[in-house]
């Protein structure tokens, strides 16, 4: 049994991780600020004796008793909503927040994988996207706090490594869905889906023509745990699914799964939004074996099963 702290753990990939983790018979302890997240995504795990949530700031000093084996580090808003709702916290989280957890890391002689970002590729010109490309990202622009964040929290952790030999992994995480998603959260499969259920008017942002690759979450779980368990590798290395599709197309897709009376709304572009995303998984098919295998016909479908439940409670 080790024991995992996982920052973020209340939140849409911390919770599918957390009660993964505990499965496979390992200690959980969740560290969130239910800034963007929920308790209600972790209820059903309080009752277990190996698992324990505080609710805690990342920007705060760190300070645990207990021994910790290893470190996920996903404490940060990762929607557009969320993380311009607060531009200085999100920056704050990707880089104090960071150190803290770095030096815990340190502390504690934790393995620490980085939950990075696509984002960190911005508006992309090269296509697909591969780990060695250096991004096209607007350092002044309203998702600079994320992109920018993100990179930095990057550097930050290969300087460790460098500086202190600490044992660091960073993954890319590209478009991922599933259950546990927040509603309207500026996400464009939760968004599309809760509007369908309700008969809304499913609001597409330009054209549609714009894409996305989306990754279910038990795809990504599998990858960032495969990542956390290989030695000799820190990466980056991209998680996501490359099938590559309009957005126009998948909100055609779920108006036809929920069975909608939805009608597409069209609604201007935000700035630097992202015109094409697409990873390169060979990297993670290379060193880690790992390939998603979830295709977006049966994600959807799990999906919106979801949403349903809890549109009825």
């Amino acid at each position: 049994m080790k024991t995992v702290l996982i920052t973020g753990g209340a939140g849409f990939i911390g919770s599918n991780l957390s009660e993964y983790l505990l499965k496979k018979g390992h200690r959980v302890i969740a560290l969130d600020n239910l800034f963007s997240s929920s308790k209600e995504n972790i209820a059903h795990l309080l009752n277990d004796n190996n698992f324990s949530f505080i609710e805690k700031d990342i920007t705060e000093k760190l300070s645990f008793k207990e021994e910790i084996d290893e470190i996920y580090n996903l404490a940060c808003p990762a929607s557009p909503l969320w993380y311009q709702k607060d531009p200085l916290a999100t920056v704050k989280a990707n880089v104090l927040g960071m150190i803290n957890v770095l030096e815990l890391a340190r502390e504690k002689k934790a393995r620490i994988l980085q939950a990075s970002t696509s984002e960190v590729y911005g508006d992309p010109l090269e296509h697909p996207q591969r780990e060695s490309y250096r991004g096209n990202v607007n350092m002044l622009g309203p998702r600079a706090c994320y992109d920018e964040g993100k990179r930095c929290a990057e550097t930050l952790c290969v300087d460790y490594d460098r500086q202190y030999g600490l044992d660091v992994k960073i993954v890319r995480i590209f478009n991922t869905y599933g259950p546990r998603m927040a509603d309207h959260d500026g996400r464009v499969i939760s968004n599309f889906i809760t509007q369908a259920i309700a008969d809304l008017p499913v609001t597409i942002y330009g054209d549609g023509s714009q894409t996305r690759s989306f990754q279910y979450i038990d795809d990504l779980i599998l990858g960032m745990v495969a990542m956390m368990k290989r030695n000799n590798f820190s990466g980056p290395v991209n998680l996501g699914n490359p099938e590559e599709y309009t957005v126009k197309y998948l909100a055609e897709k779920i108006i036809l799964f929920t069975g909608s009376r939805s009608e597409i709304k069209h609604m201007a572009l935000p700035e630097d939004d992202p015109l094409r995303r697409r990873p390169d998984i060979s990297l993670a098919e290379k060193e880690l074996g790992w390939k998603p295998s979830v295709v977006l016909d049966d994600g959807l479908q799990k999906t919106i099963s979801y949403f349903r439940k809890r549109s009825t409670l």
